[in-house]
């Protein structure tokens, strides 16, 4: 996840005001499929429900009962060619609602590449050269989406809980990091995936921290977090990355410490040519071009070997801020995720939040 820190209003203790916490749900806008630049697309629901499409002027029922089970959306020129089991509808914009105007259960696919559930509304436009697929979800729904994708299955409830307030924390803080939605579901802003059962421990984590954010002199942190920081984590200044207003610290991480992540890679000696260590925009460039893998981490060596250049290193990904195997070993030795988010984020507040303003 990189970072980007958007200025935020003042936000209002809900605890001090007596107001519900329910009351900050607002709806967070995120572009999906966006890596894949889809030039067609796939929307169904899902069993059991039904979904209410409008294409133009015209609306219609998806429903698997009604033999309606599909609608297919592709580029048409500067419109979109919306083909369902009735015939083509040419339109600037396609929308998916439930029956209410509402949340839905639906599924999106981009044939033979990828399929996943969304629980939501959805808006699909052409863009440039693809189709731009936006999903509207609650804030909550969207934490935990975010925290399934980000999560491994044996996390320690505790731990899911801290990358649940991470998660929302970031949500808030840093809304409107793209021109037409808020997030994106690549690194570039959070993971999303399928969201999971709300009695299932992520969904446990997420309603049990509900509102909760971390706070610095008053304002949400747009929180970072890595897989592993390789035995203590850096700052954004380490990786010659700009910070916003919360100082990060470069803390110890005693899991990391004694259980590092090796890793090693081989790349040409031009490709290594603008390559450094702590230098997390550099590192970036390597990894869009050549593979996620190529260079893990931020903390490595390099030795050269004719034209070729050895890459030796420890951690995964930016080393900034919560680190995940090492906050799911403090869970695992009885930390509380308030104590997981403190060790990590020092100097902030974990705080039950609403807002006097929407986010925008």
């Amino acid at each position: 996840m990189i970072f980007t820190r958007r200025s935020t209003r003042a936000l209002l203790l809900g605890v001090c005001l007596g107001m519900p916490l329910a009351s900050i749900a607002q709806d967070v806008r995120i572009g999906v499929f966006g890596l894949f630049h889809p030039q067609e697309l796939v929307v169904s629901p899902v069993a059991g429900s039904a979904l209410v499409v409008k294409a133009g002027e015209q609306t219609f029922v998806l429903e698997k009962s009604s033999g309606a089970a599909e609608v297919r959306v592709s580029m048409s020129g500067q419109m979109l060619r919306v083909e369902t089991g009735e015939g083509e509808i040419r339109s600037a914009s396609l929308s998916v609602t439930s029956r209410n105007s509402g949340t839905a259960e639906f599924i999106l696919a981009i044939p033979g590449k990828i399929s996943r559930r969304y629980r939501g509304t959805l808006r699909v436009e052409p863009s440039a050269r693809s189709l731009r697929a936006v999903v509207s979800m609650d804030l909550e729904t969207a934490v935990a989406s975010i925290v399934a994708a980000e999560s491994v299955p044996d996390t320690p409830i505790e731990a899911l809980k801290a990358q649940a307030v991470v998660a929302r924390s970031y949500l808030v803080a840093a809304k409107g990091r793209h021109s037409t939605f808020d997030f994106c579901d690549t690194t570039h802003c959070q993971f999303l995936r399928n969201p999971p059962g709300a009695t299932s421990s992520i969904g446990f984590a997420v309603s049990e921290t509900r509102g909760l954010v971390l706070m610095y002199e008053a304002e949400p942190v747009a929180a970072m977090y890595t897989r592993s920081c390789g035995g203590r984590t850096l700052t954004p200044s380490d990786v010659k990355l700009p910070h916003g207003g919360y100082p990060y610290y470069s803390v110890a991480c005693k899991y990391c410490r004694q259980h590092p992540t090796h890793w090693d890679s081989e790349i040409a000696l031009q490709e290594a040519a603008h390559l450094e260590p702590r230098n997390e925009s550099a590192r970036l460039d390597i990894d869009r071009l050549f593979g996620w893998s190529t260079v893990p981490s931020n903390n490595f060596t390099t030795q050269r070997r004719g034209d070729r250049v050895l890459l030796q290193g420890v951690g995964e990904g930016h080393g900034i801020g919560l680190c995940q195997r090492g906050a799911a070993a403090m869970a695992r030795e009885g930390a509380t995720f308030r104590q997981i988010l403190t060790h990590y984020y020092p100097n902030t507040a974990v705080t039950a939040l609403v807002s006097k303003y929407a986010m925008r």
